[in-house]
């Protein structure tokens, strides 16, 4: 018996472009460049097919902490996102001790080897007591590369990132390290000058952790590490666009100046996403979150997010005025090049994952496929199945 399936009717969004009343075709859990003429038909009409979108940096939901929580705990945070059209999330953590993050590393590499999650991020503890954020700084150290390359071993091959304030000491020759090991290095929670971001880029750092976050701001004499980011073509800028992290210019900024070939939507999501209102801990630290907004309990900071995907994808849709294409670009194939998973997941095209998310014309979700498989089902779309079945 064939495993097909038709989509047919939405608005596909391809790496081509857009397709009206377009049709993609699954095979099990690849998306087909054909289908039998008895394969049922689910009419899409008046909706959006987007790729599954792909997270870079999250650490964690539905009340699960990634850096902190038992296996199942992570499982929880992962499902979560997947609820909003996440089908890829790569797990961040936060500062903590050594020997806790190379543990941490060594028990979620597990999953990324099972394809439950694309890799680790490390937030820290390379990075700037100056810009530390929501990190412990009695627990930040300078980015040694002999430290930097103890977690990329305890990863075992699924260290994905490493974010570092590179003008510390050891954080050129970290820099170098992470390029020479296939490991993005990130600039982040720095307290840089433009100098020495330009410095860091050459080296080999890539992508910009947060950009305008946990940064000095953009000034006119002292630009600072904000203009070396967006200026270069070598470097792809996270953004989180919750509506709380950054202005709407500043989006608008980053989208003109770098394009949306080099942006990459993240969440940097909590424990608290899609879960509510609460105390929570980020690592060692207590985190309030009042309103959707995350602040450390001491001191204030914004602690991360509560953002989801399908949150963002919308607001950047509407609010912002951003194309569908661009969007998608930068919350599904961007994040997905830079991971190097883009062979299978971050568009729709034959031979890939059959992961996809199905949106109402308000952008709103209606259904999420991974690998094939509904894990949000759409609700009363008729499916059709040919009369010659």
């Amino acid at each position: 018996m064939s495993d097909h399936k038709v989509l047919a009717g939405a608005r596909v969004v391809l790496p081509t472009g857009i397709i009206e009343n377009g049709r993609v075709i699954v095979d099990g859990a690849r998306i087909a460049g054909s289908a039998p003429e008895d394969a049922p038909v689910l009419d899409l009409t008046g909706h959006w097919l987007v790729p599954g979108f792909v997270d870079m940096h999250n650490h964690g939901g539905g009340g699960a902490s990634f850096t902190s929580g038992t296996v199942e705990d992570v499982l929880k945070g992962v499902h979560t996102h997947r609820l909003h059209g996440t089908t890829t999330v790569v797990a961040s953590f936060v500062t903590g001790e050594m020997d806790f993050l190379t543990a941490r590393a060594g028990l979620l590499s597990e999953l990324a080897e099972q394809g439950e999650i694309a890799g680790l991020h490390f937030e820290g503890p390379f990075i700037s007591p100056c810009r530390k954020g929501a990190h412990d700084e009695t627990l930040l150290r300078d980015p040694h590369p002999a430290e930097v390359l103890k977690l990329i071993d305890a990863a075992r091959g699924q260290a994905k990132m490493v974010t570092l304030a590179t003008e510390l000491p050891g954080g050129l020759d970290s820099v170098r390290l992470l390029a020479e090991h296939g490991v993005i290095a990130a600039i982040g929670h720095t307290d840089a000058s433009y100098e020495q971001t330009v410095e860091a880029i050459d080296a080999g750092a890539t992508v910009a952790t947060h950009l305008y976050n946990a940064m000095p701001g953009l000034g006119h004499r002292a630009p600072g590490p904000i203009a070396a980011l967006l200026e270069d073509e070598r470097i792809t800028v996270e953004l989180i666009n919750d509506g709380t992290h950054l202005h709407p210019a500043a989006l608008e900024l980053a989208f003109h100046h770098a394009g949306p070939e080099r942006v990459a939507l993240i969440t940097d999501a909590m424990d608290a996403a899609g879960f509510g209102d609460g105390r929570y801990m980020l690592g060692p630290l207590e985190v309030e979150v009042k309103d959707s907004v995350a602040r450390l309990v001491e001191g204030g900071s914004i602690a991360g997010s509560t953002l989801t995907l399908d949150r963002a994808f919308k607001r950047a849709a509407t609010v912002d005025g951003l194309p569908v294409e661009s969007v998608v670009q930068a919350i599904s194939a961007n994040p997905a090049r830079l991971l190097g998973v883009y062979d299978r997941v971050g568009s729709l095209e034959p031979g890939k994952d059959a992961d996809m998310v199905v949106l109402d014309a308000a952008f709103d979700v209606k259904g999420v496929m991974r690998k094939g498989e509904w894990i949000v089902a759409p609700q009363g779309v008729p499916t059709r199945v040919p009369q010659n079945a």
